[in-house]
């Protein structure tokens, strides 16, 4: 199924976006990061599996462990791609910031 590739419809998920949080400071093992969930670790794994197909998520080998860590080129698509919302978003809520101090200092 390709939706599982698809990245916003990856971190839509609570628990994806947790593990993202999750490994924001450093790189876990996919062990490590199931102990800080109340799920199965086959669940966490599905999800570190989902992360990684859309890459958001890169695999480390070191020894017989592998080491997940986030993707910093792939978490940069993904804020290019939703800056100019923020952009705008921002400049909406100043204008209404304005309009409500030039209404209150009117009164």
């Amino acid at each position: 199924m390709n939706l599982r590739r698809d990245v916003f419809q990856a971190i839509a998920d609570p628990t994806r976006r947790a593990i993202l949080l999750l490994l924001a400071s450093q790189a876990m093992t996919a062990g490590a990061i199931a102990a800080n969930f109340d799920t199965a670790r086959p669940t966490v794994s599905k999800h570190l599996q989902i992360l990684t197909k859309c890459e958001l998520l890169e695999q480390e080998q070191n020894g017989r462990e592998i080491y997940y860590h986030i993707s910093a080129r792939k978490m940069k698509e993904v804020a290019d791609f939703i800056e100019p919302f923020r952009n705008m978003w921002d400049d909406r809520f100043n204008k209404l910031e304005t309009l409500m101090k030039n209404y209150q200092s009117e009164k």
